[in-house]
């Protein structure tokens, strides 16, 4: 697209201006992407590899109903997720509604009334807290203890914190790899290493949780070779490549994997049930092509932090920083700069591109959210996409796209639209 910015912003009404600053982010960023796409093509033929040792066949691209009992794609699904992410065992499921309720099938399956769970990354993500400790069905209701070590000035796990104060009892500890809708940076696969080491010796009974969610197939390596016991996320992020109509995975240790399936169908029945009903060939496809689908989301990622740097915003991660998941905040520092953000990035959506975002509650979350999805699947944020929660510093958090392409124009789209409302 080097030479064609001109001709996008006539085609899409953006200021003639901004061209040149898309074509200088198009040369800055390019050896950063060039890296990136390096890192894609390695990730592809790992899950390449996965398929083929895995042993997957045409067979198993059938699908079941009903109980879902001896499906043979599903079963060859989650052993080629188990490869992927270095795991004895994995359960992929159109069952597992979203990320959110992966993790919580994974901590209901492990703790149990007196335990304690502590989160060693500060606040976990809006939605998670219902579940540690909201109302009905709450794990606060169930009698689990909950603590949590705040991150240090730089947003980073405090390791002398979790020293001094990481019970030795503790039974669970989360590790939130992501940002979420904190303005922080996101975990790189070392650092994980690193707090898992300090949290072993000093709870050496803890399970390990990591919440994976936008992680997946970023770096060369995932959590559970960090030292995790067990991961979570969801199939309309990174790993269903935007083509899974939804569920979410967990991999880790077959004994956790087990507690988690008895918690997410019944117990004696566990990941025995559970059709794909005739969505496995979708799932399968996603799987593979999602390693190519996250180096576009990053590549544009890049590319769309260069452009709002230079534009005089304050963005983490910045352009040139190694990258750990495929989320790109921006902060704005007004509601109506976020706003006009968000109808930026849905002006470049297939669906629904004309839609104009407005915030409102959802459930989970404290703050009313607003979101921009053009999407083909809704709520997927592997498709390009954008939100945050209307509180300061009112920061748009961009993510997704199955081409870098389509994140770029959505990125200048965007930067069109703040600075129309800034009056720039």
């Amino acid at each position: 697209m080097n030479n064609n910015w001109e001709a996008v912003c006539r085609l899409w009404n953006i200021e003639p201006a901004l061209a040149g600053l898309a074509l200088q982010a198009e040369e800055e960023t390019a050896e950063v992407r060039e890296r990136i796409r390096d890192n894609a093509e390695k990730n592809f033929l790992k899950v390449l590899k996965a398929f083929q040792d895995s042993g997957a066949g045409e067979y198993n691209l059938s699908s079941t109903s009903g109980y879902g009992l001896h499906d043979p794609g599903r079963e060859m699904l989650e052993k080629i997720c188990a490869r992927i992410f270095k795991a004895e065992a994995s359960i992929l499921r159109l069952q597992l509604a979203t990320g959110t309720h992966a993790l919580a099938c994974a901590m209901f399956g492990v703790l149990r009334p007196g335990d304690l769970m502590v989160s060693i990354t500060g606040t976990p993500y809006d939605t998670l807290m219902p579940v540690i400790s909201g109302g009905k069905g709450s794990l606060a209701e169930w009698g689990i203890r909950y603590e949590e070590i705040p991150l240090n000035a730089e947003g980073k796990p405090d390791r002398d914190a979790i020293i001094e104060k990481l019970p030795a009892d503790t039974r669970l500890v989360l590790i939130q790899r992501s940002c979420g809708y904190s303005w922080r940076p996101s975990l790189s696969i070392d650092e994980i290493e690193e707090i898992i080491a300090t949290a072993r010796w000093k709870a050496p009974g803890a399970v390990i949780m990591v919440d994976n969610c936008y992680g997946e197939l970023v770096e060369d390596r995932e959590p559970l070779e960090a030292g995790a016991d067990i991961i979570a996320g969801s199939l309309i992020k990174n790993p269903g490549g935007a083509i899974a109509p939804g569920g979410g995975y967990l991999a880790g240790k077959k004994d956790l994997v087990k507690a988690a399936a008895a918690r997410l169908i019944a117990p004696g029945i566990g990941e025995e049930v559970g059709p794909m009903l005739n969505h496995t060939l979708t799932f399968m496809q996603g799987l593979f092509f999602s390693p190519l689908v996250v180096g576009q989301a990053l590549e544009g990622a890049v590319w769309a932090a260069y452009l709002f740097e230079k534009a005089g915003y304050e963005v983490l991660p910045r352009w040139d920083l190694p990258r750990s998941d495929i989320i790109q905040a921006v902060k704005l520092n007004s509601e109506k700069l976020q706003a006009a953000f968000c109808k930026g990035i849905q002006k470049a959506g297939p669906i629904d591109s004309a839609a104009v975002p407005v915030p409102e509650m959802q459930p989970g979350y404290r703050d009313p959210v607003i979101m921009a999805g053009a999407t083909f699947i809704q709520g997927s944020s592997i498709e390009l996409s954008a939100d945050g929660p209307l509180r300061p510093p009112y920061a748009a958090y961009l993510q997704g796209g199955v081409s870098a392409a389509q994140v770029k124009l959505g990125a200048l789209l965007a930067l069109d639209e703040v600075n129309k409302i800034a009056g720039v």
